[in-house]
C-alpha cells in the first residue's frame, strides 16, 4: 500500500474502535479479512455502518434488530459470517 492508503486505513481502523470490545473485534475482523477485496458498494455500506451509534450497531450485529437498508443488511451478514 502507498502512504496515503496506509493513512486512510489507519483512520478507518481508528473509526472502528468503539466503546464496546465486541464491536471492536467484529469491525476489525472485517477490516482484516474482507475490506481489501470488498466492492465499492460494500465499502460504502461499511462506512455508513461505522457511523451508527454503538447500541444500534451492536443490535444489528448480534441479530437483535435488522437495518432497513438492504446494503446494511448485506454488510452485517458479511461481518457475521466472519465470526471465528
Amino acid at each position: 500500500m502507498t502512504a496515503p492508503a496506509d493513512a486512510n486505513m489507519a483512520r478507518l481502523r481508528w473509526r472502528c474502535r468503539r466503546g464496546m470490545r465486541e464491536l471492536d473485534v467484529m469491525l476489525a475482523r472485517y477490516l482484516d479479512r474482507a475490506w481489501a477485496t470488498a466492492s465499492s458498494n460494500e465499502r460504502d455500506a461499511f462506512l455508513q455502518l461505522v457511523e451508527l451509534q454503538d447500541p444500534d450497531l451492536f443490535g444489528y450485529l448480534v441479530g437483535r434488530a435488522t437495518p432497513a437498508e438492504e446494503s446494511q443488511r448485506a454488510i452485517i451478514a458479511c461481518i457475521r459470517r466472519l465470526e471465528p
